[in-house]
C-alpha cells in the first residue's frame, strides 16, 4: 500500500489485440499514440468493421502475448496456441473503427482462421503496421497532430483504487449486491493510480507519472464492455446500473480519465504520480 497521502503507479495494463485479454507489466515505453505494443492489432469482420467485445464478449478469455519481433502468441479455450508474426509489406486495406476510416494491413490467413474458428464467425486479425496511419484524436480535447493507434479514442485511460473501492461500495448498497464487488480489469484501463481519494480524478487537469506528464483530457464513458465478466465472459448488469444512478453526466456513465502523453518515456510500477492541476 502506499504511504498515506502519496499517490503512486499501482499497476500498468497493456492490450496487443484491442479486446482481448491484457498483459500487465513492471513498465512500459510510454509513446506519443499509446503505450508501446498496445492495441496494434484487432480483429474486423466481413464488412471491414471492428469486432470488440461489445460485439463479442468471448474475446475477453482470448490472450496475445507480445514478442520481441513485434509478433504475438495467441491462446484461448479449446484453440491450439499460435504464433503471429508482424505482416511483411503488403497492400493495406481500409477498415473502420468507431466511424474513423483507417488504413491497416492484414495478418496471415492462418489468423483469419484461427479467430474465426474460436467465434464462430467470419473475422479478420489486422495489423497497424505504419504509425503514419494512426489516427487523429478528437479536436475538441486534442492538439494538432495527436494520434492514438487502435485504443477506443484516447491513448491511455487512467483509474484509481479508491474510485473502484467506493464503486464497489454503492453496489454493495444497490439492488444487485451480488454482482459485486467487481475488478478493475472490467474497466480495461492503462494506469490504475493507488493513494488518492475516490473520484479525486474528477478534479485533475494534468497529472506526472514518474517523469511523463499527461493531460487528462476527458472522463471515460463507459459500455457494455465493463458489464462482461473477464474470466468467464458472462455478461451481468453492473456497474452499468449503479454508474447510471451516481457517476451519469447527461448520456455518458463515467469511470476513470482519458489521458494524452506531453512528453515519451518511460514509467514504471511504483512511479510517484503528482498532480500538477
Amino acid at each position: 500500500m502506499p504511504e498515506p497521502g502519496r499517490a503512486v503507479l499501482q499497476s500498468i495494463h497493456v492490450y496487443p489485440v484491442k479486446s482481448l485479454a491484457g498483459q500487465a507489466p513492471d513498465s512500459v515505453v510510454v509513446e506519443p499514440w499509446g503505450p508501446a505494443g498496445d492495441r496494434r492489432w484487432m480483429l474486423v469482420d466481413a464488412a471491414g468493421t471492428a469486432v470488440t467485445q461489445r460485439q463479442q464478449p468471448r474475446l475477453a478469455l482470448a490472450g496475445a502475448e507480445p514478442l520481441s519481433d513485434g509478433g504475438i502468441r495467441l491462446s484461448a479455450p479449446g484453440c491450439e496456441p499460435l504464433t503471429v508474426r508482424v505482416p511483411g509489406p503488403a497492400a493495406a486495406i481500409g477498415v473502420r473503427l468507431f466511424g474513423d476510416k483507417i488504413e491497416v494491413v492484414p495478418a496471415h490467413a492462418c489468423a483469419h482462421t484461427w479467430f474465426s474458428t474460436y467465434l464462430g464467425t467470419e473475422v479478420r486479425l489486422v495489423h497497424l503496421d505504419d504509425p503514419a496511419r494512426r489516427r487523429t484524436i478528437d479536436p475538441r480535447y486534442a492538439r494538432p497532430g495527436e494520434t492514438v493507434s487502435l485504443a477506443d479514442g484516447y491513448p491511455l485511460l487512467v483509474t484509481t483504487a479508491a474510485s473502484l473501492d467506493a464503486l464497489n461500495s454503492l453496489i454493495a448498497q444497490g439492488d444487485l449486491p451480488d454482482e459485486g464487488p467487481l475488478p478493475m480489469d472490467r474497466f480495461r484501463p492503462s494506469l490504475v493510480v493507488a493513494g488518492v481519494p475516490p473520484w479525486a480524478e474528477d478534479d485533475w487537469l494534468r497529472i506526472a507519472v514518474g517523469d511523463i506528464p499527461f493531460r487528462v483530457v476527458k472522463p471515460c464513458g463507459r459500455c457494455v464492455v465493463t458489464t462482461t465478466d473477464q474470466h468467464t465472459a458472462e455478461r451481468g448488469k453492473e456497474p452499468l446500473r449503479t454508474l447510471a444512478r451516481h457517476r451519469r453526466v447527461d448520456s455518458d456513465l463515467l469511470f476513470g480519465q482519458n489521458l494524452i502523453p506531453e512528453l515519451t518515456g518511460v514509467i514504471r510500477v511504483g512511479d510517484p504520480v503528482h498532480i500538477l492541476e
